[in-house]
């Protein structure tokens, strides 16, 4: 197999004869070993697993340990740095955050526990 030695022109993941995989070779390759992880890991069983979703994951997986955006957009190679704005939407942390910041002044944080009554009403319907 050949080694990148740094060099960016060279493919990440390379085929047995150096060349870049396809994107249809690296879904296979990811389908196969999903496969056999669900031998092993039942929860696998019936979950989609496809590259975008390695990559969304990762992305919000930077995201929760607070890495910046255009950080993000780099190392996914986003065309823009404004396609990854859609992490921000998504990360619940950030959002208690904002929420914590905006509620009256001695409201404990966190979020609304509601009384068991309330649970219990709720699921009777």
């Amino acid at each position: 197999m050949l080694d990148r030695d740094g060099e960016p022109d060279r493919p990440l993941f390379p085929t047995r004869r150096g060349g870049a995989l396809t994107t249809s070779a690296v879904a296979l390759l990811l389908d196969k070993h999903v496969a056999s992880a669900s031998n092993a890991r039942a929860s696998l069983r019936g979950k989609r697993v496809t590259p975008h979703v390695l990559r969304h994951t990762n992305a919000m997986l930077l995201r929760a340990e607070n890495i910046d955006i255009l950080t993000i957009a780099l190392w996914l190679g986003h065309e823009s740095t404004k396609s990854p704005e859609i992490y921000l939407h998504a990360d619940n942390k950030l959002k208690q955050q904002a929420i914590d910041r905006g509620a009256p002044t001695g409201t404990p944080p966190g979020r609304h526990q509601p009384p068991d009554t309330l649970l219990a009403f709720l699921e009777r319907l």
